[in-house]
């Protein structure tokens, strides 16, 4: 079973639906929607501020989500998917977004609806990532606008498919 804990009175709360994996960690101030998978490794930890998650969102394997101290909450939109080993820190995610794996994103970041950042990719603090776009590189940097056929075939492929696997793990 996850670890799953509160700090300072505050217990995270879940949709229906949700799938945490028996050695993920969610911790304070952190509210998931419906259809949610938190994934093997992954901690979700909302003790120094909030973690707001939509629904279908998927934080994969070895993945980090936090916020800054009094300062920068994390909010997570609808239909997102945070690859393996990404770390997503104080900022927003909008909906239908791809957080490539190993992805770094900073305090005060705003990732707009459509977009992906590739894997590996580092946004840097206070970066608006317009929506309907591609990000890479160290630091990243905009690529290319998103086409649909990445639309469909990336972000919505992978956030379904998350809510399939999730489904094996419950049987």
């Amino acid at each position: 079973m996850a670890l799953i804990l509160p700090v300072k009175g505050v217990s995270p709360k879940f949709g229906c639906n949700c799938f945490l994996a028996e050695n993920a960690t969610v911790a304070g101030d952190v509210v998931m929607g419906d259809d949610c998978s938190v994934w093997f490794n992954a901690v979700v930890r909302g003790d120094v501020h909030y973690i707001r998650m939509g629904n279908k969102v998927n934080v994969q394997d070895g993945a980090v989500i936090h916020c800054t101290y009094q300062k920068h909450p994390t909010n997570i939109g609808n239909n997102v998917s945070i690859g393996h080993n990404a770390l997503v820190h104080g900022c927003t995610v909008e909906d239908n977004v791809l957080i490539g794996m190993g992805a770094i994103v900073m305090d005060n970041c705003v990732i707009g609806s459509n977009s992906v950042i590739a894997a590996g990719a580092v946004v840097l603090e206070n970066t608006k990532v317009e929506p309907g776009s591609v990000w890479a590189g160290v630091p990243a940097k905009k690529v290319k606008d998103i086409n649909p056929e990445l639309q469909k075939g990336e972000i919505e492929r992978i956030a379904n498919n998350y809510l399939m696997y999730s489904e094996w793990y419950k049987k």
